[in-house]
């Protein structure tokens, strides 16, 4: 059926908008400065450390390896279990309350130089730089028709991203299954189809975002940058251009005359070294990651024209609007406060949590049986789990026996982070009739966990 075609959408005072924009590329300009060294020395360490963990070794075992198959998570000498994963919550918490403080104070600096998005997203482009040349060349040859040259610029970039991107998905892989072995499986072929498989999708990742998303991943996909203004005030560091004296905008001679212009001489290049394409002149905006590229940039051709360094600067809306900034205020003390509790409360139980546990669980069939004497037996099974790295042996006994005694073993030696069944048989000669509550201790030298169980009698409820 033929209609009327659509009518394009319009805004007032605008033309022809498309609902979805075809995103244009960003060719970054390099510059050096303070701020860029300083995103070097944070950077760096973040990679080698990351490629380096999963290679150190803590006794006969891989130091941090989170090894799902065996539900054992080994950080150093901690291991953590799934009876411990409550931990988990308080340091999603933590990691939760820490952000909220830092962006209250310093805004998204977390995102410019820490970032690994932004830290893995450097190297990218570093990889581009040396294989494609500065950002004047790879205009021009992103604009080029495909010949040799073209070709053999494109293949070594992707060579380099691809060779990066694998490095880092097999090493991700590493913290999950034990790094020397998977190493050694690819090399001769063997590896297993799961951990193929993820090491392939996390390459492909890597690949993807820092390759070829890049910014968009900052700007769209990553919940912070929606967030982040929920906590950010006035009194927040940001990276801002001070208008009051850069505008009038209007190039110049070095030296020259500025009559009515101000210290900005619209020279682009604070967009030009912007790796999300914003141009920080036009305000706070949620796509600006704090790298301070742009600062870094300005800096320099203030420095060539004569003028004082600062025009695009960290500081807050209120210094810009010349008020005092006040550093300590309620909000970014209550967020650090509950971190630090946080903090405190995690580290107790984290040192403080018993080195083993232990599950009363019913042998299956009959609740009880009587012997031809009248004693009533039960019967049951300790799952006990020895969470430490030492062996250890544990003694089973009964808070309160009265009546009811134990005719099994009561104790069991268990290795380090093993679990073992003790099959536990207890006797009444005069049990009450229905259910009586018991309560088993298990102990390890002078450590002792009490849990609680029933011992059913003629006349229980079934």
């Amino acid at each position: 059926m033929n209609g009327p075609a659509e009518e394009p959408i319009r805004l007032e005072g605008f033309g022809p908008k498309d609902l979805y924009e075809k995103r244009e590329k960003i060719f970054t300009r390099y510059v050096g400065g303070f701020f860029q060294k300083l995103r070097f020395y944070t950077g760096w360490p973040l990679l080698v450390g990351y490629f380096l963990v999963p290679w150190l070794m803590w006794g006969d075992r891989q130091a941090v390896l989170f090894d799902l198959p065996a539900r054992q998570f080994h950080l150093l000498g901690l291991t953590i279990w799934p009876q411990d994963l409550w931990l988990l919550g308080w340091l999603l918490m933590i990691a939760a309350f820490g952000l909220f403080t830092v962006t209250t104070m310093v805004g998204r600096l977390w995102c410019g130089f820490t970032c690994p998005q932004t830290v893995w997203t450097a190297v990218f482009m570093w990889a581009e730089q040396i294989t494609e040349g500065e950002r004047h060349q790879r205009i021009r040859l992103d604009k080029a028709p495909w010949n040799f040259d073209k070709i053999r610029r494109r293949t070594a970039k992707h060579v380099l991203w691809l060779g990066f991107a694998g490095l880092t998905g097999l090493t991700f892989v590493g913290y999950f299954t034990p790094i020397r072995e998977l190493t050694v499986s690819l090399a001769s072929f063997e590896v297993s189809g799961w951990a193929l498989f993820w090491t392939f999708f996390f390459t492909a990742a890597t690949y993807v975002n820092a390759g070829w998303m890049r910014e968009q991943v900052c700007k769209y996909m990553c919940p912070y940058a929606r967030f982040q203004s929920a906590m950010i005030d006035k009194d927040t560091l940001i990276v801002s251009y001070d208008a009051a004296r850069g505008e009038q905008r209007g190039s110049r001679k070095r030296n020259a005359d500025k009559g009515e212009l101000g210290d900005c001489i619209d020279c682009q290049l604070c967009v030009q070294v912007c790796p999300t394409g914003i141009d920080i002149r036009d305000g706070l905006q949620y796509e600006c990651i704090e790298c301070a590229h742009c600062i870094d940039a300005c800096a320099q051709v203030m420095d060539k024209m004569g003028y004082e360094p600062g025009l695009i600067r960290y500081t807050t809306e209120r210094a810009l609007e010349g008020g005092p900034t006040r550093i300590l205020r309620g909000r970014s003390i209550g967020y650090a406060l509950v971190c630090v509790v946080l903090i405190g409360a995690f580290t107790f139980a984290l040192f403080n949590r018993h080195s083993f546990a232990f599950d009363v669980l019913r042998e299956r069939g009959q609740l009880y049986t009587t012997s031809s004497t009248g004693a009533v037996q039960n019967d049951y099974q300790l799952k006990i789990m020895n969470k430490s790295q030492t062996p250890a042996a544990f003694a089973v006994s009964l808070v309160n026996p009265g009546h009811i005694k134990m005719t099994s073993a009561t104790t069991i030696g268990i290795a380090a982070g093993d679990i073992e069944n003790l099959s536990l048989q207890l006797v009444s000669e005069s049990a009450a009739p229905g259910s009586t509550p018991v309560e088993l201790k298990v102990c390890r030298e002078t450590e002792c966990v009490v849990e609680t169980t029933t011992f059913f009698a003629p006349g229980a409820a079934r």
